[in-house]
């Protein structure tokens, strides 16, 4: 077995981050913007962690979204910062509920209200698609789904692809009041 030495860091400033191989522009490939879970493991949570516990961990994690899965790893739903801000919190505490018994489960988006893009779809895509998908429809994050092997292959998000191509990208989300009418309309 090799020995393997620890070296100082306190030199060290700076990071190393990925070459680009090619320009990124908004007719780049779709796939090249999204976060396969083939390639990065998903980000999850159990849909029992306490919403506080949750908050907690996405904030010192700096993630945005999470999957939420049940004790046996089978997807639930999702859950988002927004979703589990202090005033989303203290709003179901109001009803009657402790703030240490509301769950990731009690706040989280259930898949049954979910849409996602299709991999097969988003293979022929670039990301100008994609963009105005994410804008039309109101959302920062949008999941990806294999149609062939029914399962959630990974997700788009917004700020990661406004990061790649170095644009802002401005999504304006829907109200409430359109939620409630697009669900009571559908």
């Amino acid at each position: 077995m090799q020995k393997l030495h620890l070296n100082e860091v306190s030199h060290v400033s700076l990071l190393t981050h990925p070459e680009q191989q090619e320009a990124i522009t908004l007719e780049s490939a779709a796939t090249l913007f999204f976060t396969d879970f083939e390639q990065v493991e998903p980000q999850v949570i159990d849909a029992a962690t306490s919403a506080d516990l949750a908050r907690l961990l996405m904030l010192k994690a700096h993630v945005k979204l999470k999957l939420v899965v049940d004790q046996d790893n089978q997807f639930l739903g999702v859950i988002s910062l927004d979703d589990i801000s202090a005033q989303n919190i203290t709003v179901h505490t109001g009803k009657e509920m402790k703030r240490e018994n509301i769950l990731v489960a009690d706040l989280m988006t259930p898949k049954h209200k979910i849409k996602a893009f299709d991999f097969n779809e988003i293979k022929r895509s670039n990301i100008e698609n994609i963009i105005h998908a994410l804008k039309d429809s109101g959302l920062q994050h949008c999941l990806v789904v294999d149609s062939d092997t029914q399962k959630i292959r990974g997700v788009f998000s917004a700020s990661d692809i406004s990061r790649k191509l170095g644009l802002p990208i401005n999504i304006q989300q829907t109200s409430n009041f359109y939620k409630v009418f697009s669900s009571i309309a559908s």
